[in-house]
């Protein structure tokens, strides 16, 4: 199987719960076609660097995929059709990192 990153906004409107409701629902799509999710995080309510769909800040969520092409193209498919999701990027990669991404490691100032 294939190894993928998976990002996804979802709209500011939304609660954090009804974001994670989504992963959770993502996650039982591609168990459900023979993948699986080893990672997940919840980036939290971030600014966008310009607007999308009208929206000023988004909900961003990581997904690290192990799972066939065809799984991960009905996730997207769904995604598309989801109101709630405003951009989701799907990147193949070699090998899914370990622990916590870099946006979720604590940044050391005291340089």
């Amino acid at each position: 199987m294939a190894l993928y990153e998976f990002i996804y906004l979802a709209r500011q409107d939304v609660s954090a719960a009804q974001v994670e409701e989504m992963t959770k629902n993502y996650t039982e799509l591609l168990e459900a076609n023979g993948g699986k999710v080893t990672k997940t995080e919840y980036w939290g309510l971030k600014s966008l660097a310009y607007r999308v769909k009208k929206n000023r800040k988004a909900h961003y969520s990581l997904l690290n995929i192990d799972a066939p092409h065809s799984a991960v193209a009905e996730m997207e498919r769904q995604m598309r059709i989801n109101e709630d999701i405003l951009r989701f990027m799907t990147i193949a990669v070699d090998e899914l990192e370990d622990g916590p991404s870099v946006m979720m490691q604590k940044r050391d100032d005291k340089k």
